[in-house]
């Protein structure tokens, strides 16, 4: 990280040829005000990149752009963080993490530990998810409450990571996907907030909000890594998630659904669900019904390489490692068809099924599965910030978060370059530099 005081004789002096082009703040700034310049700077909107970039940074938000030959912001006294050499690109949105999870432990052989081992690990996820770029991210079901309290951690500045959107519990059919299925009836294993009817699901949404969720999850369909389940079976009624969307709608959430399955797809866009997450066995009538009701796919592409190559030596049963494989390519040539379609779609990982900090690795699947690079970047940018509802990031314009990630090179040439982000920015503090 460079930070240095500029000295501002020396920029008006420097400026003298460029005028039209240099954006005077005037006098001394404060603390929480910084310059950001880099070589070029990335709008996700057009596609273009603006060249010779100087970004003021005023109490974490962008205060003002200045791009172009012979472009600077003056200033006085103010810190500069210098990336020159380095293109930026807006702060990277994963639409669907897990982080209290971790994928070295599959199958029972996570019942080794207590229930706040997973509580304490999340903090080593929330910083290497920070590190790989990501600097918001939707955490889509969590065990104890530990999302919420992990986003709060970090709102309060006590800890290093992504600005979460917190989902808190999943919820859906007793003894479907988001339920507990490993244990027999002597154990007496059940999540909290099971919904068995439209009042239930109700119910489940207002003690779910009241609690510190910020986005509802349902569970429409079965799923690869529970048990006794299929990711093909609807496991909610479409009344019941029609219940939870207009509860959830009314207070101001949006709301995900998995929903592997076609008809369980199908059912959740009809019933008005936000985000359709996996969306493996989409059919023709589910692009459709998505594209006819602006629904969002998020669709994870990548993780199959993870779970297949590794998913075996960390205890996954063979049952789900069956699924896994069976729904793989069918869910790529989906991804495919959605895309070629024009149905909106979003950057979701499903981190914790595989290792936090290699969020970034999708982004070239995504590419080999129909997307220009550009397009992967924007589903995880301005996309993502459109499908949270949120005008405070994925873009890097005047009133949101300074949140941004530097490459030394051109990710709309090459998309891997943000599989390992050497600088990360978000609120416009360094959180990584690895230069």
């Amino acid at each position: 990280m460079t930070l240095r005081p500029l000295i501002a004789a020396l920029l008006v002096a420097a400026a003298i040829h460029a005028t039209a082009a240099t954006t005077p703040t005037g006098g001394a700034q404060s603390d929480n005000t910084r310059l950001i310049t880099a070589d070029r700077l990335l709008d996700v909107r057009s596609g273009r990149w603006l060249d010779n970039v100087w970004i003021l940074v005023r109490d974490g938000r962008i205060a003002d752009i200045a791009h172009g030959p012979g472009a600077m912001i003056v200033t006085t006294d103010t810190p500069v963080i210098d990336l020159k050499g380095y293109s930026l690109v807006p702060g990277l949105i994963d639409m669907h993490v897990h982080l209290d999870s971790d994928p070295s432990y599959g199958g029972y052989t996570r019942l080794q530990f207590g229930d706040r081992f997973w509580s304490v690990l999340q903090v080593k996820h929330a910083k290497e998810t920070l590190d790989a770029g990501f600097t918001t991210v939707r955490n889509l079901g969590s065990g104890a409450w530990n999302d919420v309290g992990l986003r709060q951690a970090i709102d309060e500045g006590k800890l290093q990571g992504p600005r979460i959107v917190s989902a808190a519990y999943s919820f859906g059919a007793t003894g479907g996907h988001c339920d507990s299925t490993y244990f027999p009836p002597s154990m007496e294993q059940r999540k909290p907030y099971n919904a068995d009817s439209p009042e239930a699901a109700r119910h489940s949404v207002r003690e779910l909000r009241k609690y510190g969720a910020q986005v509802i999850k349902i569970c429409a369909t079965g799923g690869v890594f529970s048990r006794n389940t299929e990711p093909g079976q609807q496991q909610m009624r479409e009344d019941e998630m029609r219940a939870a969307v207009e509860e959830a709608h009314q207070w101001g959430l949006p709301v995900a659904a998995h929903a592997h399955g076609s008809s369980g797809i199908n059912a959740a866009i009809r019933a008005g669900v936000d985000t359709i997450e996996h969306a493996s066995l989409i059919d023709d009538e589910g692009i459709a019904l998505a594209k006819k009701h602006g629904a969002w796919l998020s669709m994870d592409i990548y993780n199959t390489d993870y779970t297949q190559a590794e998913g075996a030596k960390n205890g996954v049963l063979e049952d789900n490692l069956r699924k896994d494989r069976e729904i793989a390519e069918v869910q790529r040539q989906g991804f495919r068809r959605a895309h070629a379609a024009g149905v909106r779609m979003v950057y979701g990982t499903d981190a914790g099924v595989y290792p936090h900090g290699q969020n970034g690795r999708q982004f070239a699947v995504m590419v080999r599965y129909g997307m220009t690079p550009l397009q992967a970047i924007q589903s995880a940018t301005v996309n993502a910030a459109e499908a949270l509802q949120r005008k405070d990031v994925g873009v890097a314009e005047l009133g949101r978060y300074a949140d941004l990630v530097a490459v030394a090179g051109d990710p709309t040439a090459d998309v891997r370059l943000l599989e390992a982000v050497p600088v990360v920015i978000k609120g416009g503090e360094m959180a990584k530099d690895a230069r």
